[in-house]
């Protein structure tokens, strides 16, 4: 194999998961995901749970999530119409290493603040030293 196929390959590889990266990484989606994670969910439960969210942007995060195959829309023939969202079974596998980061984040957030405020106070110090 070359090296330019191999480069190229990569290339393409990090546009596949910087665009994953992208979607799984807004404000939202990893929270409806958690969320999913215990079990089918209306809309206006999935509203009241991530707290703040517009109507728009869930809306707009379920379709998103539903184009990428990760959760499921389930409309029921009733009156009033009755709409549930559920993990598909690729959605479901992102259950376990989402967990993982999150539990990561949660264990290091202390060392990534004191960090964060280390090079604020040293970005300060050079900037006033100049």
């Amino acid at each position: 194999m070359s090296v330019e196929s191999i480069a190229s390959q990569d290339v393409a590889a990090c546009a596949v998961i910087r665009g994953t990266f992208d979607r799984l990484g807004d404000k939202w989606s990893l929270l409806v995901i958690k969320l999913l994670s215990d079990g089918p969910l209306r809309f206006s439960v999935l509203k009241e749970a991530t707290g703040g969210i517009s109507q728009r942007m869930l809306t707009l995060t379920l379709r998103k999530l539903e184009r990428d195959g990760l959760i499921t829309r389930t409309a029921f023939p009733e009156v009033p119409p009755r709409v549930e969202y559920a993990l598909s079974p690729l959605g479901r596998t992102l259950v376990e290493p989402v967990t993982a980061l999150a539990e990561w984040a949660v264990v290091r957030y202390a060392e990534i603040s004191e960090n964060q405020q280390s090079f604020d106070r040293n970005a300060r110090s050079a900037t006033k030293a100049k």
